[in-house]
């Protein structure tokens, strides 16, 4: 069993900056890949920034060059640090990590998402 816990979400204004963490505990082999989705009152769920299996990263368009993420591969966990934050990054942010086990199994997990609200 694995677990995602994320924190640093919250209100903040425009141009104001937040940084999200996630950290995952619990029966971890490896971590495949690892990153941040976001989905905002009536939309779909949709990718934020994420480290691919082979250690790249990849950024919704939307947040190149104002979001950068980050890791700590000893504490397995992963930050987003998010600056010149708009209203319309406003959307339950969720942290999310495809997992093997130490009995070899592929899964993956989501954290329990955390509320990031910017005021114009």
């Amino acid at each position: 069993q694995v677990q995602l816990v994320e924190s640093g979400g919250g209100l903040v204004q425009a141009g104001g900056s937040l940084r999200l963490s996630c950290a995952a505990s619990g029966s971890i082999f490896t971590i495949n890949t690892m990153g941040w989705y976001r989905q905002a009152p009536g939309k779909q769920r949709e990718l934020v920034a994420a480290f691919t299996s082979g250690g790249s990263t990849n950024y919704a368009d939307s947040v190149k060059g104002r979001f950068t993420i980050s890791r700590d591969n000893a504490k397995n966990t992963v930050y987003l640090q998010m600056n010149s934050l708009k209203p319309e990054d406003t959307a339950v942010y969720y942290c999310n990590a495809d997992i093997t086990d130490w009995a070899k199994r592929i899964f993956s997990y989501w954290g329990q998402g955390t509320q990031v609200t910017v005021s114009s």
